[in-house]
């Protein structure tokens, strides 16, 4: 997947803003699995673009059990929050290794301020991560853990066709259950017997860090999903 796919999907970003946002890339880092790259209480001085990989949100805890609370799949920002408030009041940390597009501020507010669209396309950004932060406390906080892992399927899935990462209904799933259950409020063992209950029901299957969609209707009524919020300006597969 390159960052130009998902931008050509973003209403309202023209080509030559696009091609302005990529070449505003100061340099590339490779970083590897389970690491920090932001911490809390960072002023970051730059914005980073998931290329590749995954990560992960997090808050730090005493007891050494943080809850994810947000994932990033590649074309996603990861820190916005550093631009338009300053202190970062969470972690982002590597899941698997990832490749990392670096753009300083100071540049992107140049481009903000000749290109209006990219302006836009970091409000919709910010407003996509507020309301998949809404789904996922509903998932922890409301819904029972089938229904809450068939939505953060769904939701990943749907996430990964617009990065161009899907393969008809085959995704790449590089998350352990201990993140899963992780993701969802739920302990290993939970989040292990709940994805075991969508497997014997036929609604997916899972080998080798890939996931297969077997029946997408049967999953999104499960986990009566909606992809709206995700504001990608074109239907799921």
């Amino acid at each position: 997947m390159t960052i130009r796919r998902r931008l050509d999907r973003s209403g309202g970003v023209w080509a030559a803003e696009i091609d302005a946002l990529a070449a505003s890339v100061s340099r590339v880092v490779n970083v590897e699995a389970d690491t920090d790259i932001v911490r809390e209480g960072d002023t970051p001085t730059e914005c980073r673009l998931l290329l590749e990989g995954w990560t992960c949100r997090y808050v730090p805890l005493k007891d050494g059990r943080p809850q994810i609370l947000g994932l990033q799949l590649a074309g996603d920002a990861l820190d916005l929050q550093g631009l338009l408030r300053g202190e970062m009041d969470h972690v982002i940390a590597t899941l698997t290794p990832c490749r990392i597009g670096i753009i300083p501020h100071g540049v992107l507010h140049g481009l903000v301020e000749r290109h209006p669209g990219i302006g836009r396309l970091i409000q919709v950004e910010t407003a996509t991560e507020a309301a998949i932060t809404r789904r996922w406390l509903l998932n922890a906080g409301h819904r029972q853990a089938y229904a809450g892992m068939a939505h953060l399927i769904c939701e990943l899935f749907t996430r990964a066709a617009a990065a161009g990462m899907t393969e008809a209904f085959r995704f790449p799933m590089p998350l352990t259950q201990t993140e899963l259950g992780s993701a969802l409020g739920l302990t290993s063992v939970h989040a292990n017997r709940t994805m075991k209950r969508l497997q014997q029901a036929g609604l997916v299957s899972k080998r080798c860090r890939w996931m297969t969609i077997e029946d997408w209707d049967g999953l999104r009524k499960v986990a009566e999903f909606d992809p709206a919020y995700l504001n990608l300006d074109f239907p799921p597969p």
